[in-house]
Order: structure tokens, then C-alpha cells, then sequence
């Protein structure tokens, strides 16, 4: 069976894959083949004998810079392997903010390649050259961009066919079709003087669902106006 979706990762810690993406329903899927994942350790394209894929930065300053010549090999052999729809992003604070919407572009390409940076980032003229896209998980700083990657694709492959399970277990989640997700309960009945609110015990489905829609839009509203400006403009244009 052919793997419905391929991550390809450039690191010089290839070892810090699959992670967490080798356990539970996504470690199963990866088992399964259901989608596959390849790493290209970067220093595998340096020509010296330390290895080294790093140097001083133009014009002096802290840390050390990826260099430009051994990225581009790396990500030349990478590119070689991909499908050209396949996106070519690089992990960076300054990038834009991943979102569900882009969890969703990658899966339907069907794989991405990413590029992993250290030390104080890389050689601008690399994703120039290459077309690079810049993308963050948040505006916080990590020590390298494999934890980040390991969570987008956490987002990505969850959205396979059968990787979750049931198909509609992802219709009514958070960021999907602009909404937070609804509250959840279950038993017992009464936890510490709490009780599950009557319509979600009612067996009428109609309510169920007009509650659960109700809590979406409420939920959104107050925790994230943003979200909630833009869905209830995109209510607004389809009217």
C-alpha cells in the first residue's frame, strides 16, 4: 500500500524522528504505512572531516549561521525524492503562523519537506534561492526547528484516513470551519456537585447538535475575537 502522505525532514539531529509521531494512533500509521516519513541528515553533505554545516555570521554577531552550499545540496537530494506539489517549508520564529488551514494544504499535497535549522538560523541566499517558505508554530523560541516540525506534522497526519479512527471525529474539532470545539462530558452524571448539562443525556439528537453549535460560537467569541471576527465574515459573504 502506497503511503498516503511522505514528510521528509533535512536535520543534522535525525535521530530526534519519528518522536512522539512514532506512538499512538500516528506511530500505527506510520507501522501501517499509512504515511511515511524520511530524514536527510544535513552533515551528510558537508566535505570536511568534522562534518561541519555552519560558520561565523557576515558582519559579526553571536552563534553561528547554516551555510548556504551545504543547505542547498541538502535540499537538492531532498527535492529530487518529493513530488513538486509537495510544499518546501523551513521551521523559523519569523515565519508565519501555522494554522489548520495549512495542515490541511499539506495533506492534500499529498507530503511536504522540511528544513530543520540550528544554531542562529540559516544563509538568507538558501531560501531565496530555493523558495523557501518560512513558517512558526508560535511567537516563542526553540533550541532548533525538529520540535516544531514533529508538531505540525502530529496536525497533518491525524488528518489521514483511517489514522483517527472514525471520519467525523475531525468535523466538529477546534479551527475546523472556523470554530473552537464544544465542551465535552462524560460519566459519572454528577462529579463534585457538577452535572452534565440535560440536553447532552436528552437522546435528541436536534438539540444535541443545536447546543453543541450554540457552545462552538460562544466559546469562539470570547476566547478568540479573531476566529470569530473572520467566521462571522465569511457567514456574512456567503448570505
Amino acid at each position: 500500500m502506497a503511503a498516503q502522505f511522505t514528510a521528509q525532514l533535512l536535520t543534522i539531529f535525525p535521530e530526534m524522528f519519528p518522536g512522539t509521531l512514532g506512538q499512538s494512533l500516528a506511530g500505527k500509521g506510520l507501522e501501517d504505512g499509512k504515511w511515511a516519513l524520511k530524514t536527510l541528515d544535513i552533515r551528510d553533505f558537508s566535505s570536511d572531516k568534522h562534518r561541519s554545516v555552519d560558520d561565523t555570521p557576515a558582519g559579526g554577531g553571536p552563534g553561528m549561521v547554516m551555510r548556504a552550499d551545504i543547505l542547498g545540496e541538502a535540499i537538492d537530494a531532498a527535492q529530487a525524492e518529493a513530488d513538486p506539489k509537495w510544499p518546501l517549508v523551513y521551521m523559523s520564529p519569523r515565519g508565519r503562523r501555522f494554522e489548520q488551514a495549512d495542515a490541511q494544504r499539506w495533506h492534500k499535497a499529498g507530503g511536504v519537506t522540511i528544513l530543520c535549522g540550528r544554531f542562529e538560523g540559516v544563509d538568507e541566499r538558501i531560501l531565496e534561492a530555493r523558495g523557501v517558505e518560512e513558517i512558526s508554530v508560535g511567537d516563542f523560541i526553540l533550541s532548533g526547528g525538529e520540535p516544531a516540525a514533529i508538531v505540525m506534522l502530529d496536525a497533518v497526519v491525524r488528518l489521514l484516513p483511517g489514522v483517527m479512527g472514525a471520519a467525523d471525529t475531525l468535523d466538529e474539532e477546534s479551527f475546523e470551519n472556523g470554530l473552537l470545539e464544544y465542551p465535552h462530558y462524560t460519566r459519572p452524571q454528577v462529579w463534585e456537585g457538577r452535572e452534565i448539562p440535560a440536553v447532552l443525556t436528552s437522546g435528541h439528537h436536534k438539540k444535541v447538535a443545536e447546543w453543541r453549535h450554540a457552545k462552538r460560537e460562544e466559546i469562539t467569541c470570547i476566547r478568540r475575537p479573531d476566529l470569530w471576527s473572520s467566521y462571522v465574515r465569511d457567514k456574512e459573504n456567503k448570505v
